[in-house]
């Protein structure tokens, strides 16, 4: 991408967005932010971007849910797809339903612009030394059975044989990183 491209920042947190706009601005790049899913898709219907970096939980509602209509509205649009609520199953779903990288929170700016500038996946990365811990399966267990009922909470907890309530509180904490 371009430093002349054009940027548009999606996340519910109004202080990150607007920080990372002001970051992007001053390299150069056109940003802008919208703090919701309306807002995302009535700039993207009047302005012409060329990158988004979309937070996956906005509010209430799932960033992936927007990405089909971002590339409906812009096919060639980059879009990242960034997180502090990072499993497996929802970077392959937002790498299936067209976003062209996944980051986790925290990511740098230079990290946000490389992945915009990239397009063509990375062979030469290495797999993990250790397997993941038993809390980080359990997690990533949690986030499949979720993906699998379309993030419907109490059908997820029926899958799994739990307790909604336990399944709520579960969901409320961070992941463990790996």
């Amino acid at each position: 991408m371009t430093e002349s491209g054009h940027i548009l920042v999606v996340d519910d947190d109004a202080v990150f967005a607007d920080t990372l706009v002001n970051s992007l601005t001053r390299r150069g790049y056109m940003a802008a932010s919208a703090y919701n899913v309306d807002q995302a898709l009535g700039l993207i219907g009047t302005r012409r971007f060329d990158g988004v970096v979309l937070d996956l939980r906005i509010a209430t509602e799932s960033g992936l849910h927007l990405i089909g209509p971002l590339k409906a509205a812009r096919p060639d649009l980059q879009i990242v797809l960034l997180t502090g609520y990072a499993s497996i199953a929802t970077a392959v779903e937002a790498i299936k339903l067209g976003a062209t990288h996944y980051l986790t929170k925290p990511a740098s700016v230079d990290e946000i612009l490389a992945a915009l500038g990239r397009s063509d996946g990375d062979a030469g990365i290495e797999p993990a030394d250790t397997p993941l811990s038993v809390d980080r399966v359990e997690w990533e267990h949690i986030q499949k059975v979720l993906a699998d009922h379309d993030g419907n909470i109490s059908a997820a907890a029926r899958a799994m044989k739990m307790h909604r309530r336990t399944l709520q509180r579960k969901l409320t904490k961070k992941p463990t990183r790996e």
